[in-house]
């Protein structure tokens, strides 16, 4: 008969085996956890760049994204988000759509969503997250900014302007159409 303590080191050992082999497969997991990652990060960039290259280009030969980037901010005042003359200041109230309303009595920041999900729209994408808005503009991937995102985009829904076919996802709602007009 095999003693305790014979049988005690053979258990032990296959513990040992299979705590090497868990590692093997942890350590093989986070490889590719960190490829993935890496892959998903470069498609959030990529579509960063398709927003940008699609954003309407100014006088200036800038983009929207591009102007409001860098549009420098006089002492002691806001920057100037938008070489549109005649835009809505920043802090201004979302108006409720009627037809015939143009997107000019927004703010620029407000614009920049209706225009993009008009993007998404023309491309036949369907409706957009916030996620993917805050990548379109280039912000930082922080919930900070994404919940700043949200609360613009359940304010232009609640006023109208926007429709939440999926709860998280947004498009024009019915009847807003182009930046001119609106209807």
């Amino acid at each position: 008969m095999p003693s305790v303590v014979g049988l005690l080191e053979q258990r032990e050992l296959a513990a040992r085996r299979r705590v090497e082999e868990l590692r093997e497969e942890a350590e093989r997991i986070q490889a590719e956890l960190a490829a993935a990652e890496q892959d998903g990060q470069e498609w959030v960039i990529a579509r960063s760049r398709v927003c940008e290259v699609l954003t309407p280009v100014d006088e200036s030969g800038q983009g929207h994204a591009q102007a409001a980037r860098t549009a420098p901010a006089a002492e002691g005042q806001p920057g100037k988000t938008s070489s549109e003359p005649g835009a809505a200041r920043p802090t201004s109230q979302v108006p409720v759509w009627r037809v015939g309303l143009a997107w000019s009595v927004l703010s620029v920041d407000y614009q920049r969503i209706l225009r993009a999900l008009a993007d998404r729209a023309r491309l036949g994408q369907g409706p957009g997250s916030c996620q993917e808005l805050a990548a379109c503009f280039g912000m930082e991937m922080v919930p900070a900014r994404v919940e700043a995102l949200r609360s613009k985009a359940k304010r232009l829904l609640a006023r109208g302007w926007l429709a939440e076919p999926a709860p998280g996802r947004f498009t024009l709602a019915k009847g807003v159409t182009g930046p001119g007009g609106g209807s």
